[in-house]
């Protein structure tokens, strides 16, 4: 069983920057991707980023590509997510997720494992 705990939420305003981390504990595996994925109120949860195993790949939705960046620390079994130029619409409960599969998925079905989200708040 592996728990996930996500951290680094907050307010911000807009054209801001946070920086979310997601730190991995109890049974651990070797080959997983790791992915983020957030939900607003009344809305879907939907998918932000994706990184494999190794860290050489990584997957956007087009509305964060350019703006958000996702990377892992393998040593630490946490991954990060960096988020530039924040717009209002980015204001959501930010979940990370760990699939027992070397490669990305995109849909929350694809995934084994979810933290309890961290919520971020864009203020224009």
């Amino acid at each position: 069983q592996v728990q996930l705990v996500e951290s680094g939420g907050g307010l911000v305003q807009a054209g801001g920057s946070l920086r979310l981390s997601c730190a991995a504990s109890g049974r651990t595996f070797s080959r997983y991707a790791m992915g983020w994925f957030r939900q607003a109120p009344g809305k879907e949860r939907e998918f932000v980023a994706a990184i494999n195993w190794s860290g050489g790949s990584t997957y956007y939705a087009d509305s964060v590509k350019g703006r958000f960046t996702i990377s892992r620390d393998g040593v630490k079994n946490t991954a990060y997510l960096k988020m530039n130029s924040l717009k209002a619409e980015d204001t959501a409960v930010y979940y990370c997720a760990a699939r027992t599969l070397s490669r990305v998925g995109v849909s929350i079905t694809e995934y084994d494992y979810w933290g309890q989200g961290t919520q971020v708040t864009v203020s224009s």
